[in-house]
């Protein structure tokens, strides 16, 4: 079968999209699919990154992971796009370029059997509405962000707008045309369903690699809380800040901070004004030491507000579990990784807002370390179980369909999709 994937970002841009839809299309190839990428040059990591000139003759091919057989590759067909930037036009000319040229070759291209649109750009799933009705493809949208809501949890969007309701509308109608919807938890299926009921959905829970994170005994020194990644608007800071500060002069505790993001400045600057000699931050962990940088911590840290519950799940705990460290979440109760922690007791949840609870804990954790052990174990081992990459590309393999149209049957071939059961 023919798979065309589309995403603005794809490996090795460290983009956590671009990263995920790799180990979905090497896997696709690995079962003998043809699979082509329509990405961009332009880079997610950079703010001011330059955009390349990208071939247009001949896809560049994408040499698949180790434990691919080696003769396994991706056809990978670069668009160009504007810059990716941080401001809110650079990001909208970004998004605008993007939509053309992967219209644009979504056409020429060979005509696929399938095609699946990630969320970067936003709406990205009215490109595939458009070619699942002229190319005759089926559709599926894997959601990484929930649009509109996203944008108006985060503020970007006023509620009840002309622009949010234009938005709502086109993405609720593109859900319901796929063939299938894929979101990463059961807060992110609960949402979908609250304003898009005729979607069909399945969970399938982002992942890391196993084989790349390994455990390692918990590291001497000063209980270490690390947060690695993105900082987003979506991400809960206040919390941890005002813990920070009432613990400054503990000699027990330490908190890194590895990585970038817009919400990052704003607490680098109150640690330099409230003189948080516990605090420090650093930059990205590359994928080559992303082992052992995950393994000089104690605990990992993962926030996110409220007002993002369904509309993202932070996709950090994933490495964290691998690398067989216990999560401290502070986030609602009700989301897909409070349950998580919940089911394989590999963590602690604390509600945002109030720093006691996050004390108390680290003080406890400070004073019995074995706890921190036991808890570790236990994420290592439910990570096995459910999240590493083999396991967890699965569930998206078991849904995605892998016979052609004209092998279906009638019902299905006439372009009506079969109710998909939900999965975990």
């Amino acid at each position: 079968m023919r798979f065309l994937l589309l995403n603005q970002f794809f490996a090795p841009d460290p983009a956590p999209t671009g990263q995920l839809l790799a180990d979905l299309a090497r896997e696709l190839a690995a079962r003998g699919h043809s699979v082509t990428v329509v990405c961009s040059r332009t880079s997610y990591a950079a703010n001011n990154s330059r955009t390349l000139r990208a071939p247009h003759v001949e896809p560049a091919r994408y040499r698949a992971h180790r434990s691919v057989p080696p003769d396994v590759s991706v056809s990978i067909t670069y668009t160009p796009a504007l810059p990716f930037g941080r401001s809110f036009p650079a990001r909208l000319l970004s998004y605008l370029s993007f939509y053309l040229g992967a219209l644009w070759h979504g056409l020429r291209l060979p005509c696929p059997d399938v095609v699946v649109t990630l969320t970067t750009p936003p709406l990205l799933a009215a490109i595939g509405a458009i070619l699942r009705r002229i190319r005759r493809a089926r559709h599926y949208i894997w959601e990484m962000d929930v649009y509109p809501d996203i944008a108006v949890a985060l503020g970007v969007l006023s509620p009840g707008s002309w622009l949010t309701r234009a938005i709502g509308a086109i993405a609720d109608h593109c859900r319901r045309q796929a063939d299938g919807v894929i979101v990463l938890g059961p807060c992110m299926r609960d949402r979908l369903l609250a304003h898009c009921a005729g979607a069909s959905i399945c969970i399938a829970e982002n992942w890391a690699d196993g084989s790349q994170i390994r455990p390692a005994p918990l590291p001497s020194g000063p209980l270490t809380v690390l947060y690695s990644g993105n900082l987003g608007l979506a991400h809960d800071t206040a919390t941890i800040a005002a813990a920070m500060e009432r613990l400054k002069d503990d000699a027990r505790f330490r908190f890194v901070f590895a990585g970038g993001g817009p919400r990052r400045p704003a607490l680098e600057r109150f640690s330099r004004a409230a003189s948080l000699a516990n605090a420090t931050f650093t930059g990205y962990a590359g994928a080559a030491r992303l082992s052992a940088h995950l393994a000089a911590c104690h605990i990992g840290l993962v926030t996110q507000t409220p007002a993002s519950l369904g509309a993202v799940v932070p996709s950090k705990i994933y490495a964290l579990m691998a690398a067989g460290r216990p999560v401290l979440y502070i986030g609602p109760r009700h989301s897909t990784l409070a349950g998580i922690l919940e089911a394989f007791h590999c963590g602690w949840q604390v509600d945002p807002g109030d720093p006691t609870p996050v004390i108390q804990l680290l003080d406890t954790l400070a004073m019995r370390p074995g706890l921190m052990v036991q808890a570790g174990a236990r994420a290592r081992a439910a990570f096995e179980a459910h999240y590493d990459r083999p396991a967890a590309v699965a569930r998206i393999l078991d849904f995605l369909p892998n016979e052609p149209v004209s092998e279906l049957q009638p019902f299905e071939a006439a372009g009506h999709a079969q109710p998909a059961a939900v999965q975990r």
